[in-house]
């Protein structure tokens, strides 16, 4: 997995409770580079992105990878994993679909969680204050 550095954001109420909410996108590899820029413009820099397999309605049919065609049932795409606070999650859905949308079965999906919490294993911070990039 590779992990993109988080900006800092300044806290205008350091004890305030800020609702987390993971945003968990499943597309295609190809569209890792458009995917970050756009989100980056909206104030997304932290990102987990993990290479992954899966079928969904593509499954059984041949496809071309790597120039070659082949019958797979499970096609190679990315998980991305964002955790936002205060950028407000609609803005991010739609930030990610318009960049990866094709028209074309294999866009993929976009998933929502609440988080209960995050801590950051370093500091022991927890909440919104976790997510912050502070130096050492």
């Amino acid at each position: 997995a590779e992990q993109a550095p988080a900006e800092l954001v300044d806290s205008a109420d350091p004890g305030a409770d800020y609702k987390l909410t993971k945003i968990s996108i499943i597309t295609r590899q190809n569209k890792l580079n458009e995917l970050m820029h756009a989100l980056n413009s909206i104030g997304i820099t932290g990102i987990t992105v993990t290479n992954v397999l899966g079928c969904g309605t593509q499954k059984g049919a041949s496809h071309f990878y790597r120039g070659v065609e082949m019958d797979m049932s499970l096609l190679p795409k990315i998980k991305v994993e964002i955790v936002v606070s205060k950028v407000p999650v609609q803005l991010v859905l739609d930030t990610a679909r318009k960049a990866l949308y094709t028209g074309k079965i294999g866009d993929g999906k976009m998933f929502v969680y609440d988080i209960e919490n995050v801590v950051k294993v370093r500091t022991g911070e927890e909440g919104f204050d976790a997510l912050q990039d502070t130096p050492l």
